[in-house]
């Protein structure tokens, strides 16, 4: 055939049965740290810039809640803000958040900002202000700028239209070419603002979880596969499989990953939380993540969990919606997983 849709076809095929084999030969506790390991491989790595310190840049009193915000650094050359929530009156250490935004603004988005910095008063967007949900409920949030986004794009991308909505391309393709992607990039970026939340003493270290909205929860289950002290998750506006919605919808350059799909699809990948608390929710008419995708990963995932014995663990709600956040159940799901672990 002259056009490539059976060729392509046959290549998604044959990878996924060869998971379905691989997972039949390897015993589950040697297959989960090949995934792990091979996650890590794909996304690439970046060196650490371990000597830099965090620095204020400002501390707001907002209602309920103090607004603070910081700049970090994961890696030399590269500096990025963060703003952290912390509830007033806070008694003891609390539960924390690692709160990922997806395409937009950036973290502005989910504070409760507008764009320029000033308090944002309309009705919230997609996002839903939700790192402002999140600290009503008595957790300290960070949420920090994802690059690519509002005040983090490519200075050669505003040269060229000051009104670009994002730099996910210049940035995937100029990192792929150089073995390694802006997903490791946004990753190692999150893991240190993580870092940086568990350090903070009005945390407990021991009870922090991620909440992601769409490319935010692409950072947000990588980042908590990779690292295990992340408690909770909770992934919204994402979950699905790759055929259904990466494969079979126009997305953003960085939602693929070079070779990631010769190791697993994404419902065995997601399912590698396994056995902490995870919470999974979709809009039923959202057309970049459709909900018949997000069924049957579900399904999976759940499978999954109840192999680890842990199928009480695991939530999901669809609501009725687009390609936005509800949080109608995932606000005090995360609140409460949080609180009450073993």
């Amino acid at each position: 055939m002259w056009n490539g849709d059976s060729l392509l076809n046959k290549l998604y095929n044959e990878a996924v049965s060869q998971h379905q084999a691989n997972a039949k030969r390897e015993l589950r506790n040697e297959r989960r740290p090949k995934l792990k390991a091979a996650l890590r491989e794909v996304i690439g790595q970046f060196e650490s810039n371990l000597g830099h310190a965090p620095k204020r840049l400002e501390r707001v009193q907002c209602d309920g809640f103090v607004r603070e915000r910081v700049e970090l650094s994961a890696t030399p050359e590269l500096t990025f803000a963060a703003y952290l929530l912390i509830p007033d009156h806070a008694e003891g250490p609390l539960p924390g958040v690692l709160a990922l935004h997806g395409h937009g603004y950036g973290s502005r988005e989910i504070v409760g900002l507008r764009k320029d910095g000033t308090a944002d008063e309309e009705k919230p967007g997609i996002h839903q202000h939700f790192a402002v949900q999140l600290v009503k409920r008595g957790m300290v949030v960070i949420a920090p700028d994802v690059i690519g986004f509002g005040e983090r794009r490519l200075l050669s991308d505003l040269v060229k239209d000051p009104d670009t909505s994002s730099s996910c391309y210049n940035l995937s393709t100029q990192l792929m070419m150089l073995g390694k992607t802006l997903t490791g990039l946004r990753v190692t970026e999150a893991l240190k603002a993580y870092g940086y939340l568990a350090s903070r003493p009005e945390v407990n270290a021991g009870r922090i979880g991620v909440m992601g909205f769409s490319g935010g929860a692409l950072i947000g289950y990588m980042a908590a596969v990779l690292e295990a002290r992340l408690q909770a998750t909770v992934l919204m506006g994402f979950t699905n499989t790759v055929k259904d919605s990466i494969f079979a919808v126009h997305h953003c350059i960085d939602n693929y990953t070079p070779g990631l799909l010769v190791h697993a699809e994404l419902p065995e990948l997601i399912g590698l939380l396994a056995p902490r608390p995870l919470f999974l929710e979709s809009g039923e008419q959202d057309p970049i993540f459709p909900v018949n995708g997000f069924r049957k990963a579900a399904a999976e995932i759940k499978a999954i969990y109840e192999s680890e014995g842990a199928g009480h663990k695991l939530e999901t709600d669809i609501f009725p919606g687009a390609h936005e956040i509800s949080g109608r159940l995932a606000y005090d799901w995360l609140k409460n997983a949080l609180t009450n672990l073993a």
